[in-house]
């Protein structure tokens, strides 16, 4: 049940389901909003990376006169680094508002269209008889709603985020690395660009062991939500029984039935733990020995005097940098998961209210 590691036909039906009414928001009324705060955030993401990017600098600058010994220059470069800090956090902080705002002005618009569109006509009346994945639809509509559209603009920036950081310090890996000469042998071989053909290697071979521990999470975070929904829907069924609301099938044991329900929900998340347990060993893993690598990587350089201390510091620096944003898909893979997870819910429900009456939201 649980061994897929891609989307099946169905699923990617669900996706674009889910995307046919989401999708709405932006060509709408509405969108000139939602347009406008997107210009708000690329222009944010540009500024923190030439802010990034100067700090960047200033760590060469600040460490060379560390080694250098240099008091008045390492009080220059204390002075430089105010405005830099100063500059970084307001557009982090300014980042987190206009974010969150588009996030809830396309959460407010699709929440309102699911409400409008489970409500007429009295389909939520019908909707238990319509064959389909349908339980529960007022926490699809108010959950899985949220995490569906917050989560595609935090992934949207993060991605855009990488990329250019990508394109710009690439730049700089090359230049303060330059080529390495290995001696294998009596044969000697210049690595051009060495920090850069390590940061994509190291890159590649921690996606391969992200993806070969936690292939399986987009199913595993699914079919959590699909069983933690039932148990709420059966808790729901048999509170309104007690209050005389609805009527329990003959010979219904609720005591076996919502405990056989909890059963199925505590399995599924002891996967879910073993899931998350194998990428929290690759990526926590990672976050302490790539900082470890690029210092290693530069040491030959500096020891042969070919670098300065300032260069080490500026290089390693890149190197996280970039080896952070090419695994901008191996650090968001459970962010992925968890919004395949809740667009799918959201789809299914659409789905299911579509067979009432042809989609229209």
């Amino acid at each position: 049940m649980l061994t897929r590691t891609r989307f099946a036909p169905e699923e990617k039906q669900l996706l674009l389901r889910f995307w046919q009414s989401a999708s709405g928001y932006w060509r709408g009324s509405s969108g000139w909003l939602g347009w406008f705060l997107v210009v708000l955030l690329i222009a944010n993401v540009i500024l923190q990376l030439l802010t990034q990017y100067g700090l960047n600098f200033w760590n060469r600058d600040f460490f060379n006169a560390v080694e250098q010994k240099n008091q008045p220059e390492l009080i220059h470069q204390a002075l430089r680094f105010v405005p830099l800090a100063g500059a970084s956090i307001a557009l982090d902080v300014s980042s987190v508002w206009v974010r969150m705002t588009l996030q809830r002005s396309w959460r407010a618009w699709l929440s309102s269209r699911l409400y409008d569109y489970w409500l007429k006509d009295d389909r939520y009346k019908r909707l238990r008889f319509i064959p389909g994945d349908s339980e529960a639809p007022e926490y699809r509509i108010a959950e899985d709603a949220k995490v569906a559209t917050d989560l595609p603009i935090d992934l949207a920036v993060g991605l855009l985020q990488s990329l250019l950081t990508i394109a710009t310090f690439i730049g700089v890996l090359w230049s303060v690395g330059g080529g390495l000469t290995i001696h294998v042998g009596g044969f000697a071989l210049l690595v051009p660009g060495y920090l850069v053909v390590a940061v994509i290697a190291y890159s590649s071979l921690l996606a391969t062991f992200i993806w070969l521990a936690a292939g399986r999470l987009t199913r595993v975070i699914e079919e959590n939500k699909r069983m933690e929904a039932e148990l709420r829907a059966i808790g729901t069924h048999l509170r309104e029984s007690g209050e005389g609301k609805v009527t329990l099938a003959a010979n219904t044991d609720g005591r076996h039935v919502i405990g056989a329900a909890l059963k199925a929900v505590i399995h599924v998340w002891r996967i879910y733990c073993w899931q998350l347990m194998r990428m929290t060993l690759v990526t926590y893993t990672s976050l302490l020995i790539t900082p470890v690598i690029g210092l290693l990587l530069c040491l030959p350089k500096y020891l042969a005097g070919m670098m300065t201390l300032g260069e080490v510091v500026q290089a390693s620096a890149a190197f996280v940098v970039v080896q952070t944003a090419f695994n901008w898909f191996t650090d968001n893979y459970a962010k992925l998961a968890e919004w395949a997870a809740s667009a799918n819910r959201v789809a299914s429900l659409l789905l299911a209210l579509d067979q009432d009456q042809p989609p229209t939201p």
